[in-house]
């Protein structure tokens, strides 16, 4: 099956974009992962389509990668495609106080584009270590800022190769989530609606935000970001905290002294000890106060 896809798709994705048990390690933030059975880079919208297509017409698993800044892939890696969006996806358009940004730029590009243009919304995007495309799908926030504020409409791709148009209503964006959390659509264009603004102010609070994450979470080490969704009515960081687990490890695996909310990597975790500590982290959570913690983290793999 996988013999006569590979054979499919090398006549339209060049041989250098074509990569058989690739490891995933090296496109994940948290530092850990087995490989992908194929990894193809794409760079243009008419070979995702025909890679959409042979993917239906083999009934192959797939996933579609941003920055791999929220995903936890198993240590015996993933058995399917990893799909990942060339630079071709990446640019960034400014009409105004709209923008048109593409779904494989990063978010602190598109945050930055925007504040060199005078145009405000998008602040508390620029620390966050995701791609575009990957944060509509979560509807990404920080700082009571969230895509969701500033998305009009979205321009994706589905499995049958066609385009297809979301105004923001269809989105379903609601609290880290949206519609592409149950369809399989891929993202290809952002549409989002600014607001002008004093470029010096709008650096100043970008500059603010950027200096309260360097002193309040663990950057100097591989994670995920918020590893755990926030349970409504408290904060999971706080919970972590109260259940005396600040500082607990798993192997290499440690929730962070610095903010009990993040997961880190000390240097040489591995996915199932990530995983472990998670569940262990939600099960003490559960005992000591009764809320069920939901990972924020996507787990792929075994």
């Amino acid at each position: 099956m996988y013999t006569d896809f590979l054979k499919e798709i090398a006549s339209f994705i060049e041989a250098e974009d074509i990569k058989i048990d690739e490891m995933m390690n090296k496109h994940t933030s948290f530092r850990v992962g087995g490989p992908a059975k194929v990894f193809l880079t794409v760079h243009s919208e008419e070979k995702l389509r025909n890679t959409l297509l042979a993917l239906k017409r083999y009934e192959l698993p797939y996933f579609v990668l941003g920055n791999g800044s929220n995903l936890l892939v198993s240590d015996e890696g993933y058995d399917g495609v990893m799909v990942y969006l060339g630079e071709e996806f990446s640019e960034v358009e400014i009409t105004g106080t709209q923008m048109r940004a593409k779904a494989a730029a990063l978010l602190g590009k598109v945050a930055r584009k925007a504040m060199e243009e005078g145009l405000a919304g998008l602040e508390f995007a620029a620390g966050i270590p995701g791609s575009l495309g990957g944060g509509v799908v979560m509807n990404a926030g920080a700082y009571g800022g969230e895509l969701s504020q500033v998305v009009t409409k979205v321009k994706a791709m589905n499995p049958n190769g066609e385009i297809i148009e979301l105004e923001k209503e269809q989105l379903l964006l609601g609290y880290r989530t949206s519609i592409f959390k149950i369809k399989p659509f891929v993202i290809l264009e952002v549409f989002m609606e600014l607001q002008k603004g004093n470029k010096e102010e709008i650096l100043a609070k970008i500059k603010e935000y950027t200096k309260a994450r360097v002193e309040k979470q663990p950057l100097e080490y591989p994670s995920a970001g918020s590893t755990f969704k926030r349970p409504e009515g408290y904060f999971a960081g706080k919970l972590i905290m109260d259940a005396g687990l600040r500082g607990y490890r798993v192997g290499d695996a440690q929730v962070s002294e610095k903010h009990c909310g993040f997961v880190i990597n000390r240097g040489n975790a591995t996915a199932t000890e990530i995983k472990t500590l998670m569940e262990n982290v939600a099960k003490k959570v559960k005992e000591e106060f009764g809320v069920d913690l939901e990972a924020e983290v996507i787990m792929l793999g075994k």
